[in-house]
């Protein structure tokens, strides 16, 4: 696709170097706020929650589970609403909700029925947020700049990952609970005000067109990038949950030594993003992704075979950096492979679907696994394996394109 061909059917107004940033800074906030806070700042928030007896483990892992069934329909549904309010326009209104949430959730006495419709809320507009923000900044982005651009826009979740192991504990000392739902909610409403107007402004004409546009069938290699996408989702669940477990159980070094390796997963995951985005500004969205399987395969593959201290962090670094990490590099690809604006934000919320469905079958899957063979090993060797398969459909599908239409770049 060149340059001149995308800009006869813009959707938002090209922007400066300073307009870029700013709209970089307000996708960074929306994925911080929907992802980064909303989600994985409740991961160690659960221990507090049964310890202070707000909920039983089992209901605040339900609570857990609820945002992730919100986010498959914020996922489904973010590019639907679009037919009624504009991108920039939704993504405020999904962080907003989000803040709603955050402090909702410090209204303990309201009880389980209360905390699960807003985490289902929360994860809502975390999928919505997924579909809509990066698709919204790029559009506006030159291209030679998307690759940075859209890995500075998610690099707000690998925020989320750091300081979900930084903030909630000192939120928990100050004033407990309460201290730390308050604490999210003030923190999520900083960001949004920060970014609030920071997103390009749409053409009304080509939203007009969009809604009315005809849905056509996905190209071939843009579905194997959902395909590959879920995959990737699937290789990454084994360090995404079992990494501490692995560490501090399976290899018997005890939770300091687990935790120390998901802080190195997080460091990893602030870093992802930007780096694998530098990269495909570099040499291009489709061999960043080609190289990214390959390094996220060995890097789940390498506990297997390796498990003393330098494997160990260079596995967590490396699977932390590419899980947020990969995202960027397959929305820019779905970018490259098809033109209409419309028809992009449709594949990649397809896109992100897969990755939300894919992450949850998988995630039910290992544990069935590993209750049935207690083995951690198993579950790396099969999250590689899943990875191995992501590289082998992009290179087979690439060898069809030539060898048919001669499409390959």
């Amino acid at each position: 696709m060149s340059i001149s061909q995308e800009q006869a059917v813009p959707s938002a107004a090209k922007l400066t170097s300073a307009g870029v940033r700013h709209a970089a800074l307000a996708g960074c906030c929306a994925t911080l706020i929907g992802i980064g806070l909303a989600r994985f700042a409740y991961t160690p928030l659960i221990p507090a929650l049964a310890a202070a007896h707000w909920f039983t483990a089992s209901a605040a892992a339900y609570l857990g589970a609820a945002n992730l069934a919100g986010y498959l329909v914020g996922a489904l549904s973010g590019h639907r609403l679009t037919r009624y309010l504009s991108a920039p326009t939704l993504l405020r209104l999904m962080m907003l909700l989000t803040v709603a949430s955050l402090f909702a959730c410090e209204l303990r006495p309201l009880g389980f029925a209360w905390f699960f419709f807003w985490r289902f809320l929360s994860g809502v507009t975390g999928g919505a947020i997924m579909v809509l923000a990066a698709p919204t900044v790029l559009v506006a982005t030159p291209p030679a700049r998307r690759g940075l651009v859209g890995g500075a826009v998610f690099t707000g979740i690998g925020l989320g990952i750091a300081l979900s192991g930084t903030l909630i504990p000192l939120f928990l000392a100050y004033g407990g609970l309460k201290a730390a739902w308050l604490g999210l909610g003030g923190l999520a409403l900083v960001l949004s005000a920060l970014g609030w107007s920071g997103w390009p402004k749409e053409v009304p004409s080509v939203a007009t067109k969009r809604a009315a546009a005809p849905r056509a069938r996905l190209p071939l290699r843009a579905a194997a990038v959902l395909i590959e996408y879920g995959l990737n989702a699937v290789g990454l669940v084994p360090h995404m949950i079992f990494l501490v477990a692995f560490v501090s159980e399976g290899l018997g070094r005890g939770l300091n030594s687990g935790a120390a390796y998901w802080v190195i997963y997080g460091i990893g995951a602030v870093s992802g993003p930007l780096l694998a985005g530098r990269l495909a500004d570099r040499v291009g969205f489709q061999s960043a992704l080609r190289l990214a399987y390959a390094l996220e395969a060995a890097a789940v593959a390498l506990p297997v075979v390796a498990d003393g201290p330098l494997a160990l962090a260079l596995s967590s670094a490396v699977a932390g950096a590419f899980t947020p990490g990969v995202v960027p590099l397959a929305l820019g690809r779905i970018q490259e492979l098809i033109l209409p604006e419309a028809e992009r934000r449709r594949a990649w919320g397809y896109t992100t679907t897969a990755w939300a469905v894919s992450q949850a079958v998988a995630a039910y899957a290992y544990a069935y696994l590993f209750g049935r063979t207690d083995n951690y090993l198993l579950l790396f060797a099969l999250g590689a394996a899943a990875l191995v398969l992501a590289l082998i459909v992009n290179f087979a599908v690439a060898a069809r394109a030539r060898g048919t239409l001669n499409l390959e770049r």
